[in-house]
């Protein structure tokens, strides 16, 4: 068996020893574009992926021995997972390996913009203090808090979730979620009212997302919901950039109609150096960083390679984001397909 690997400075030397022991060849090439990705993973079982290059479909039809593709972290995004569902290729991810990271990055970035930190220590490292006290002064009246406040969440998942119990210890009035998917008994454990997504939009002074990229949340910040917000409120963004029309949103910070946003993702990454969104001071951007630590990249390294090695050796993965792909692939052998000719069958996560 063979699996194969985008050469990157985080692939742990680990790796090497993890397949071995089963008998497991890992080959790690350097991919810049579409076919020599193809290439890397056209006679290969596993592949242990990235954001870039994209899995898409036709990388995936041109591996007829592919049976699991492992990302690190929870987004997927980069993957046609339909295809390879039709296909017979599980699509693995490693959920929660950064859930720590993207909630301290959330809460950090809400913090340096109601107490307006980049603001403060810019001037002041420029002798402002000293040399004029009174343009610090504004500070004294802009300068915002938490407590008493709506925090609104969308997407209460684990990364939602461990937002709210941090945001719990600055005293907001209240922090209301909406998820379609999650129950208020669930909620009610993190002192969390699920409401209407309209509700979150229309009531909150803060706004952080953290749901999935899917067709249903595409562009679900655009100048309609925008226009449902108050004037004043914050937006955080650390989970996918499709989520905002970037468009609606740069409109909606130059003309007043929010007060601030940090976002660590954005539609296109990278952002382009020519972006409008750079020139907005009320603006903080982060290159896709909020899920990195030592801790979590190591670790989302080690659970991706254990993704492989447990679907090709029978195991439990995991996170399977396809789990319906176990009866495409029954029924792709019982047509004649070869993909998985000789191979265990797997557990279910």
């Amino acid at each position: 068996m063979k699996v194969a690997a985008v050469k990157h400075t985080d692939n742990p030397p680990e790796w090497t020893k993890m397949f071995n022991d089963h008998g497991i060849e890992i080959i790690e090439k350097d991919c810049h574009d579409k076919n020599s990705f193809i290439e890397l993973l056209k006679n290969v079982d596993g592949a242990l992926i990235y954001s870039l290059p994209l899995t898409d479909r036709e990388v995936l039809e041109a591996c007829p021995k592919l049976k699991v593709v492992s990302r690190g972290g929870v987004g997927v995004d980069s993957v046609d997972v339909n295809a390879a569902t039709e296909l017979g290729i599980c699509v693995c991810n490693t959920p929660g390996i950064n859930t720590t990271e993207v909630a301290d990055h959330a809460v950090a970035m809400l913090l340096s913009l109601t107490r307006n930190i980049r603001e403060q220590d810019s001037l002041i490292k420029k002798g402002t203090w000293a040399d004029n006290p009174k343009e610090l002064a504004t500070f004294r009246t802009i300068n915002r808090r938490i407590a008493g406040n709506t925090v609104g969440i969308i997407g209460f998942g684990d990364i939602g979730r461990a937002f709210a119990s941090r945001m719990r210890g600055f005293g907001p009035k209240s922090i209301i979620a909406y998820d379609s998917y999650c129950a208020q008994t669930t909620a009610d454990l993190y002192g969390v009212e699920l409401v209407s997504l309209d509700q979150v939009l229309t009531q909150s002074d803060f706004i952080s997302l953290h749901a999935p990229a899917t067709e249903e949340t595409h562009h679900m910040i655009n100048s309609e919901s925008i226009s449902k917000m108050k004037d004043s409120v914050i937006l955080i963004n650390c989970a996918r950039g499709p989520l905002v029309d970037s468009k609606d949103l740069y409109t909606a910070l130059k003309d007043g109609h929010m007060a601030a946003a940090g976002i660590d993702v954005t539609e296109i990454e990278p952002i382009s150096s020519e972006d409008p969104l750079l020139t907005l001071d009320n603006l903080i951007i982060t290159p896709h960083t909020a899920g990195s630590s030592p801790v979590s990249r190591f670790e989302g390294s080690i659970k991706q390679a254990e993704n492989v090695i447990s679907i090709l050796t029978g195991g439990r993965p995991h996170g399977l984001t396809n789990p319906e792909v176990i009866k495409t692939i029954t029924i792709n052998k019982l047509n004649g397909d070869k993909r998985w000719e000789g191979f265990k069958e797997f557990k279910l996560p």
